[in-house]
């Protein structure tokens, strides 16, 4: 199975913790289902053309949340989350990336209500695209 993980290697953003959020959402998003089998480290790293080390880091780490379990000599898969992780997984996700548009924003000078208008805007704007 090749995994829909897209990184930005020019980010400031560790490539180990690009992989863990990116998972995290396909996983608290549905989009894995629990008991799927997720590529070895190693078929990973080679995917996405970065270091065992830096993958095993981030398969690591998902494991330590709950996310995945590795079973030894059978290979790693997602593990079943309870809804209230999966709850919190998304909201922690989306609460990040409002807060750095909101942080931009106040970057290039715009006022907390520029920052409404502009976001109502996209809300709307998205709103007829559906």
């Amino acid at each position: 199975m090749k995994l829909p993980i897209q990184l930005a290697k020019d980010s400031r953003e560790p490539i180990y913790h690009q992989i863990e959020q990116q998972l995290k959402a396909l996983i608290a998003g549905g989009h894995l289902s629990a008991g799927i089998a997720l590529p070895s480290i190693r078929v990973l790293s080679k995917e996405l053309e970065v270091s065992v080390i830096t993958t095993r880091r981030a398969y690591q780490n998902l494991e330590n949340d709950g996310f995945i379990k590795t079973i030894q000599g059978k290979g790693t898969f997602v593990a079943e989350l309870d809804q209230s992780l999966k709850n919190a997984t998304k909201e922690t996700a989306v609460y990040e990336v409002f807060q750095n548009a909101i942080d931009t924003a106040r970057n290039y000078d715009y006022t907390y209500s520029q920052i409404e208008e502009l976001f109502q805007s996209i809300l709307n704007e998205s709103e007829r695209r559906e």
